[in-house]
């Protein structure tokens, strides 16, 4: 299975962007960039993957107790930016952003304690992905509004791990289906 462990925003929340994303949408090289659809955003915690099913029973045991090791923590959509020139624009995060990279952090360690193999460690970058290109894209109009957006807070409560399949019907647009695959409460049990 294709896996990844995530902060997933309620759906106030998502509204919130989501009336957010469609000014986006609005503004000139806005149609250059493929739209993340809302199933899509979430704060990727650590990402696993092709991961064996013998290996996910020790995975999902190790995120388990990584939540639990976690108090919950307040977050917020806020600001943005891009990776490369234009190819992912992004909304940050704000408020409790440092227990956000520690709980990247432990689902990280999780995974590689379970055996799955992971790529070289990468300082965490608390981002929601928005949109995508293939080509550069001026996006700074964009960036510029996404500085300015700030979400309001919530209490990050749970870790979900996340199935992702990648679209197969070579359908122009098509996006990756999610599917939660468990989730665990922060700070449950001590």
């Amino acid at each position: 299975m294709r896996l990844f462990a995530a902060v997933l925003p309620p759906e106030d929340i998502a509204d919130e962007l989501a009336a957010e994303v469609a000014r986006l949408r609005q503004l000139p090289g806005a149609d250059r960039l493929r739209w993340t659809g809302r199933p899509g955003w979430h704060f990727t915690l650590a990402f696993y993957g092709e991961v064996a099913d013998d290996l996910v029973p020790g995975l999902s045991d190790r995120l388990a107790r990584a939540a639990r090791r976690t108090a919950p923590f307040t977050l917020a959509v806020a600001g943005g930016g891009q990776f490369g020139r234009g190819s992912v624009l992004w909304a940050g995060a704000r408020g409790d952003v440092e227990e956000l990279r520690l709980l990247a952090d432990r689902a990280e360690a999780a995974a590689r304690k379970a055996g799955v193999p992971m790529g070289e460690h990468r300082r965490y970058q608390a981002h929601l992905t928005l949109a995508r290109s293939r080509d550069a894209v001026d996006v700074r109009p964009c960036v510029g509004l996404l500085h300015e957006f700030a979400g309001r807070s919530w209490s990050v409560a749970d870790v979900a791990l996340v199935r992702s399949r990648l679209p197969a019907s070579g359908v122009p647009g098509e996006q990756p289906r999610y599917e939660v695959v468990a989730r665990w409460v922060l700070g449950a049990g001590g």
